[in-house]
């Protein structure tokens, strides 16, 4: 059987070295494709049209199989992120100690709503189900720095600080 030539990297770029090197890992085969988005992700910061028409070229699966995955799981996202991003837990745990009133204040503060970046593209306000660090409720990750403990005064600070730079 002769080997499938994959097609040719988007661009120069080096992060696309990161997501070849995924795929040829994985044989450049059709089970590759949920870890191959999750590199794209990793290394671009989210999936744009461009990649997921060359992760499905590359794989050989339907372009409609890549976008429904890429639209199926929470982790992906279609559009960049902000310059910052805030992530606020919404486990049982941070549940309880009050993430719901950290969220409605993020979103009144920034004027958006969780999943949304702010027009000049400086913060995103995400969620996650659960970060694991429960006995810290509730729990936001301020571009990926644990935060325990937080009070909606803090959070607010913590914004105020990335909108004035």
């Amino acid at each position: 059987m002769p080997a499938i030539t994959p097609p040719p990297l988007p661009s120069d770029d080096k992060r696309w070295k990161i997501v070849n090197g995924t795929m040829r890992k994985n044989g450049f085969a059709r089970h590759a494709l949920i870890e191959t988005l999750h590199t794209v992700q990793s290394s671009f910061g989210y999936l744009d049209d461009d990649a997921i028409r060359f992760v499905a070229r590359s794989l050989r699966v339907p372009l409609s199989q890549a976008y429904g995955v890429a639209t199926f799981y929470h982790y992906f996202s279609l559009k960049p992120p902000g310059k910052h991003t805030m992530t606020i837990c919404t486990g049982t745990a941070c549940y309880i100690k009050g993430n719901d009133k950290l969220v409605a204040l993020a979103e009144k503060c920034l004027g958006i709503a969780q999943g949304q970046t702010t027009k000049d593209g400086l913060i995103s306000l995400t969620t996650a189900r659960c970060v694991g660090a429960c006995g810290r409720a509730p729990v936001v990750l301020c571009d990926g720095e644990l935060s325990g403990q937080m009070s909606g005064e803090e959070m607010v600070s913590q914004l105020e600080g990335w909108a004035r730079g």
